[in-house]
């Protein structure tokens, strides 16, 4: 892979919006590395990219812990010719349930991979974005970090650390030419949020929007903040949730 190559590193990369990402990405050029745990999802993401003409290849992996996230940035680094130009952290659980019936493990679990995995991942990958001077990341977020709503402790709670680390990383990596955003989506027709059934359709409809968005409209907002496009956006927060937290 030539130096000139934008690398882009994108967990839960092999469906939803860590997919179309994945596509949209390497429709620009990007080398894309996807990572999942499914090996047929894998091999099916990065067929689908190259028969387009793009570059990807696909990383196996359950990302649980600072180990594993080490494992991942390593394998990206050596894959990408030295370095990797973008991290996008997508991967992420949303069990829903009252606190009072949310176990340890379950905590551990989404805690782990929302925000444990995404920060490890940071702690390799940013320095050496900052040593070469440039470089993106873009964190996944949710409406449901932005205000209280019954069922949501665990996934919104996880989420607005996720808010937190954006500005917090900012701060630490930006002035090295580091750019990290966030992007808050809505409700979004996914294969993870196919099991939502009709509570996905009657969450949406509390926007202004009154629907549910596509895993692409997610994409554009996240490959916008992954490209020079957004030369001059650091440590934003973009909502793509329908105006749910407008109103």
């Amino acid at each position: 892979m030539a130096n000139s190559t934008l690398t882009a590193l994108i967990t839960g990369g092999t469906s939803g919006i860590g997919r179309a990402t994945a596509n949209k990405l390497a429709q620009l050029g990007v080398y894309v590395l996807v990572v999942g745990r499914s090996a047929e999802r894998g091999k099916k993401t990065v067929d689908e990219i190259r028969a387009a003409g793009g570059k990807a290849d696909f990383l196996a992996s359950d990302l649980r812990d600072a180990a594993s996230a080490g494992e991942v940035a390593n394998k990206a680094i050596e894959l990408g010719n030295g370095h990797v130009d973008i991290l996008i952290n997508n991967a992420g659980i949303y069990p829903f349930g009252p606190t009072h019936e949310m176990s340890e493990e379950q905590f551990d679990r989404v805690f782990s991979l929302n925000v444990k995995v995404p920060y490890f991942l940071v702690a390799e990958l940013a320095p050496l974005m900052a040593k070469r001077g440039k470089g993106a990341i873009v964190n996944l977020s949710t409406m449901a970090a932005e205000y209280g709503s019954a069922g949501m402790s665990l996934y919104g709670s996880s989420k607005a650390a996720i808010n937190l680390l954006t500005k917090t990383w900012t701060a630490e990596y930006g002035p090295s030419g580091v750019r990290v955003n966030a992007v808050s989506p809505g409700p979004t027709r996914t294969e993870g949020t196919d099991a939502m059934g009709e509570g996905l359709e009657q969450l949406a409809a509390q926007g202004p929007a009154h629907r549910p968005a596509t895993p692409d409209e997610i994409a554009e907002a996240i490959v916008f903040l992954a490209t020079d496009r957004s030369s001059f956006i650091y440590g934003a927060k973009l909502a793509v949730d329908g105006g749910r937290t407008a109103i």
